[in-house]
């Protein structure tokens, strides 16, 4: 199995991210996870850049100890100075040089002729020779560089000893089957190719730099770059946990691997997102908070019968816990009925769809159905009262200039619906006053709390109230994600309740004449 060495630029290319502005203390924290990671090369900033990048390279090359630590330079005698400077402490230092090489970059940035290119190169590495015993050297936007050039440019590192040549798609520009082209003519054309690794840098301009990295990979590439969660200029780099985990789960295809540590990749991920603010979509390959997510039916079914039909990796191989059957509209009775085993409640089949079609109908108004949300739902209906009063319909009209008006439908046993309205002092009591006036029952409302079941703005509201009637008390929950419509359900869950006690209490009575 061929070694894939990783070159992680978090620290550099993932830092000049529009908004992300790393202080050496959080560069810190992210090289001492990479570490973990097991990445081979960390290319911790851009040294001439400004003295604090200067520092924080400084401070990474003297923490990590086992990693190759790299700084950039352009191709000037100025910015080598200051990565021999930045690196002083590390233990396995590397420069990395690189010099526009395409005609648009010559000809609009550089102003210079192919010569005056290829010597500006070589003079720079001739300098870095001196005090870099390592030194990797890349064709800024080699993409769109012509081939018999970049054969030159490379035929000359290679003559002056460096040990990578790194051949960058800088702008995202090309497809898998061009850059792979790229790699397999230089090594058929560049004399003593072998005495170099050929590194693989892609942007994702076009969306288009995992699958461009890989093609390298195909071709002779021995090393990758790339950052964690593909953050960097425009629309990032190559993932390298993409990398890595399409390697590890293709081997028989690329016969090739990385040797990261991959139980470390989410925590790894969790760590860059939380330091640089940039937040990892959800459908993110690999790290996205759906990646091991499965909502619909149909393939939690599979999932619950053989993981393998709907997950080509295990989320244990990243570092989660499991794969999560998310409860919403789509899913089917099989997960709802596991999940609820999970929970500790076994129903009945009859309590089962019960419970089943409440919380589709819950579903049906929230994203994503939380454990709370669940139980809730269950026990809101443990206790089997005989439903005397349903609530059918309610309609509540409130303005902070006019009287709150309700209108409510009622069902009593198999009888016709009973509909009434009535005002109150607000919704809640102008929604009581109708149930009181459609079901011709007088109570006392002693208690009344609410309180959230879950968290987000359509968290389902649960509602708790105290009916007091001659004495007899009964109590009522409401469940919903409409605070006034939970505010109906309990008070009608309370009218209920109240009506079985009062039968419960006529037969005492009867039993003790």
């Amino acid at each position: 199995m061929r070694k894939i060495y990783v070159f992680d630029t978090t620290l550099r290319d993932g830092e000049q991210s529009p908004g992300v502005n790393l202080n050496t203390r959080e560069k810190l924290e992210i090289a001492y996870q990479l570490e973990k990671l097991g990445i081979d090369r960390m290319e911790a900033g851009f040294p001439a850049a400004s003295p604090g990048d200067l520092a924080a390279v400084n401070a990474v090359a003297k923490a990590v100890k086992n990693v190759t630590v790299i700084g950039l330079s352009r191709s000037k005698e100025h910015d080598i100075d200051a990565v021999r400077e930045a690196l002083i402490g590390a233990q396995d230092p590397c420069i990395h040089i690189f010099l526009a090489t395409s005609p648009i970059h010559r000809k609009h940035k550089l102003k210079m002729e192919k010569h005056e290119v290829l010597e500006t190169a070589q003079s720079a590495l001739r300098y870095a020779k001196k005090y870099f015993s390592k030194i990797e050297f890349s064709l800024e936007d080699a993409g769109r560089t012509e081939l018999d050039f970049m054969v030159e440019m490379v035929s000359m590192a290679v003559g002056e000893g460096v040990k990578v040549v790194n051949i960058p798609d800088t702008v995202g520009y090309l497809n898998p089957s061009e850059y792979g082209a790229i790699f397999r003519h230089l090594k058929e054309n560049v004399p003593d190719i072998e005495k170099v690794q050929l590194s693989a840098h892609c942007h994702n301009d076009l969306g288009m730099a995992t699958a461009n990295t890989l093609a390298a990979i195909q071709n002779g590439a021995d090393q990758i770059e790339g950052t964690i969660n593909g953050i960097g200029e425009r629309a990032g780099n190559t993932a390298i946990e993409e990398i890595a985990m399409a390697l590890e789960t293709r081997q028989e295809f690329f016969g090739a691997k990385t040797s990261l540590n991959l139980s470390e990749i989410s925590r790894t991920s969790r760590l860059v997102s939380k330091l640089t603010g940039m937040v990892v979509p959800g459908n993110k390959a690999i790290v996205g908070a759906n990646a091991f997510a499965h909502e619909s039916g149909i393939h939690q079914d599979g999932m619950l019968k053989e993981k393998t039909t709907y997950e080509i990796m295990t989320p244990e191989t990243i570092g989660l816990k499991e794969s999560k059957l998310v409860l919403g509209k789509h899913s089917g009775r099989h997960a709802f009925r596991e999940k609820l085993l999970d929970m500790g409640y076994e129903l009945d089949e009859q309590e089962l769809n019960q419970a089943f079609a409440r919380f589709k109908e819950l579903a049906d108004k929230k994203k994503e159905v939380s454990d709370d949300d669940i139980m809730a739902l269950v026990e809101e209906k443990l206790v089997d009262t005989p439903e005397v009063y349903k609530l059918e319909t309610i309609y509540v009209t409130y303005g902070n200039r006019s009287v709150p008006t309700a209108k409510v439908r009622i069902i009593k046993g198999q009888e016709q619906g009973l509909e009434e309205e009535a005002e109150g002092n607000g919704s809640v009591d102008a929604i009581y006053n109708a149930v009181d006036k459609a079901t011709g029952e007088e109570v006392t409302l002693s208690d009344y709390s609410i309180k959230s079941v879950s968290r987000g703005k359509d968290a389902q509201g649960e509602v708790h109230v105290v009916l007091t009637q001659n004495d007899v008390s009964a109590q009522g929950r409401g469940l919903s994600t409409d605070i006034l419509e939970a505010s109906a359900r309990a008070y009608v869950d309370a009218l209920n309740q109240l009506i079985e006690k009062r039968k419960t209490f006529s037969k005492r009575e009867r039993a003790s004449l």
